[in-house]
This record gives structure tokens, C-alpha cells and sequence, in this order.
């Protein structure tokens, strides 16, 4: 790491792992980053307080290192984590506002965690993957439709609340298939690049 460039620390982005969101921003100096390496948790080091600290030593929500990629001018890192409950002081997912889109990637873990853990969770989610394939996409059927007649009827409300389940039936017919949302999206990239 360039460690003069910018008087002895860099800033570290913590992204999640799975879903890809960006959880929060730190800084790190070569002894943070030193135990980082040997921990496997996250250690920042605090400018106000001018100390090495372990995300999560206070609070319980570490941020378990998956990997450390330094930037290309090796003065800033993306560090992917798993993270132990909240990223934020707030209770929040992030430490960063997140845009209606965000929440997309928030769900997209629920389902996986529904589908890598089926009994663990009371849900409907949990019910529809254990009702299989077929009524996975008998919904996506029923939403698509009961969408297209909401659009129809010229009722504004109904039609967000069906595009809504159609969007989440979608995401779960996705997974079934081993494929993601995620996945369509940078699709829809390619082809608007083209």
C-alpha cells in the first residue's frame, strides 16, 4: 500500500459480499490493516480517536474479511465482508442512505437465505420454495397477469402493489433457476451499451 501518499492511512470500502451493497467507509492505517489480515475481522483506525479499533467490538456486528483488493494506484482498498448484524451505529444495513434500487439487493439476501436456510424462517417465502417449482411460477403467472389488468383498470395504486409481487415472485423463480435479478440487470446493461 501507498502509505505516504496520503499520511499514513487509506480509506477502506466494506461491501457485502453476497449482496454487493456497500456497507460503510473507514480509514486504515498499516497496524489496522496488519490485524485485519491476521483476525479476519475488520479493524479500522479512528481519526478522531486516533486508535486502532475493531468494527463490531462494542456492538457484536463484525465484518467477517472474504477478501482485500487495494486499488490500482494501491491507495485505497474494497474490502468484501459477511457481515454480523448492522454496519451502522444507526441500526441500519449501511451506513449510506439507500436508494429504492438498494433495496432490491436486500431482499435478493432474504430469498437467499431463505432458500440456503428453508426452515429457519416462518415466512411466506420460506412456504413458497418449500411448495416448489411449479407454484413458483404458477405465481409469477398470476402476478403478471393480475398486473397487466391493474394497468388496464387505470388504478395506479393496484398496479404498483401487483408489479411489486411480480418483481419478488420473479426474484424467487430466478433463484430457483440459479440465476438472479442481479443477473438480468447487467443483461439490460449489455444491451443498452449496444
Amino acid at each position: 500500500m501507498n502509505w505516504d501518499k496520503s499520511n499514513g492511512l487509506v480509506p477502506a470500502i466494506i461491501q457485502d459480499a453476497q449482496s454487493g451493497q456497500v456497507l460503510m467507509l473507514g480509514y486504515m492505517n498499516a497496524d489496522s490493516l496488519k490485524q485485519t489480515e491476521s483476525t479476519g475481522k475488520v479493524t479500522f483506525f479512528s481519526r478522531s480517536r486516533q486508535a486502532v479499533w475493531v468494527k463490531g467490538e462494542t456492538s457484536g456486528n463484525y465484518f467477517n474479511v472474504v477478501s482485500i483488493k487495494p486499488d490500482c494506484d494501491q491507495d485505497a482498498l474494497l474490502i468484501e465482508v459477511n457481515p454480523v448484524g448492522p454496519a451502522c451505529h444507526r441500526n441500519t444495513t449501511t451506513c449510506f442512505d439507500p436508494g429504492a434500487f438498494d433495496f432490491l439487493s436486500t431482499l435478493a439476501s432474504v430469498v437467499e437465505d431463505r432458500f440456503t436456510h428453508p426452515g429457519a424462517a416462518n415466512s411466506y417465502t420460506s412456504k413458497l420454495i418449500q411448495e416448489g417449482l411449479d407454484r413458483v411460477i404458477q405465481k409469477v403467472g398470476e402476478e403478471g397477469i393480475e398486473t397487466v389488468i391493474a394497468a388496464k383498470n387505470d388504478d395506479l395504486g393496484l398496479l404498483e402493489g401487483e408489479a411489486a409481487d411480480l418483481v419478488f415472485h420473479l426474484m424467487v423463480l430466478l433463484r430457483f433457476k440459479g440465476t438472479s435479478l442481479q443477473n438480468v440487470v447487467a443483461l439490460l446493461q449489455a444491451r443498452h451499451q449496444k
